[in-house]
């Protein structure tokens, strides 16, 4: 049977990394909760069960929206809790965060997160003690190296495999690209899922289907609210970002069909299961 795994970053349209003078918008202005309910439903409709990386300080301001997630069969992971880049953190200041959001997930969940994916995939090479904090922290996995240019290593792997660090194991999963001529299309998700053809995602998807892997795919609640609001960004920024701003919900409909749709914590025990 072929295997799914959907992923949420859960975080809300200001929640962009790299740029200054980000407004501090009101919690009355948020539309993370109320999209991530859009999801939730869609979900429920196609037979979706995902992961959702938490951002703790959505968390902390809307406490129910973590066990809403979780009541519906859903895992809920850590995104970290201000949306910095990992490389923009010290050691401890990423331990600080980790430990911050997992106490809240725990809270409002009754489980700690086991999965953790870092703001804009900056996690990797310029990082390499953050995996060893995260195993020393008890998570079973990490999801934010992807295979692309300019946001990671266009060299990477495709493939989850395992990292050995002095705190214990660790598996990371990468996003699904699609091998184009020149370069890894990012398929899995952000403007790609947007704007690529649906035939290239689903080719993407059979790759790693016939490999005998998952094909993991994220997603934003932004994604299913294509009139929601913008910050005002350079071109190439507002477009990673937001793109077009079409709705999500069509082509979800159509990948969901290609296989069961599990979470990745799941997909993760059966591995463990296995070895």
């Amino acid at each position: 049977m072929f295997i799914n795994c959907f992923t949420v970053d859960v975080e809300d349209w200001f929640h962009v990394c790299g740029i200054s003078g980000v407004p501090q918008v009101p919690p009355g202005q948020w539309r993370v909760y109320d999209n991530t309910l859009r999801l939730l439903d869609l979900f429920a409709e196609l037979d979706i069960r995902g992961t959702f990386f938490m951002l703790g300080s959505v968390a902390f301001a809307r406490p129910e929206l973590a066990s809403e997630i979780a009541a519906r069969g859903h895992e809920v992971a850590s995104h970290g809790y201000s949306h910095k880049l990992v490389h923009e953190l010290t050691p401890d200041q990423f331990r600080q965060e980790l430990v911050r959001t997992g106490d809240l997930i725990a809270s409002q969940t009754g489980k700690a997160p086991r999965g953790f994916r870092a703001p804009q995939w900056s996690l990797g090479g310029r990082t390499p003690w953050a995996f060893e904090i995260l195993a020393a922290e008890g998570y079973l996995y990490d999801s934010s190296c992807t295979p692309l240019p300019f946001v990671g290593d266009s060299k990477g792997s495709l493939t989850p495999y395992q990292l050995a660090t002095a705190a214990g194991n660790l598996w990371e999963i990468p996003p699904l690209v699609t091998p184009g001529r020149f370069v890894n299309l990012p398929s899995g998700g952000g403007w790609g899922l947007r704007l690529l053809p649906t035939k290239t995602i689903l080719k993407g998807m059979d790759n790693a289907h016939s490999a005998g892997n998952p094909a993991v795919l994220f997603l934003h609640p932004r994604d299913v609210d294509p009139d929601g609001p913008r910050l005002p960004l350079s071109p190439l920024k507002s477009f990673a970002a937001y793109g077009t701003r079409s709705d999500a919900t069509p082509v979800l409909r159509t990948l969901a069909r290609t296989g069961k749709c599990i979470p990745l914590g799941e997909m993760v025990d059966s591995w463990r299961f296995v070895s």
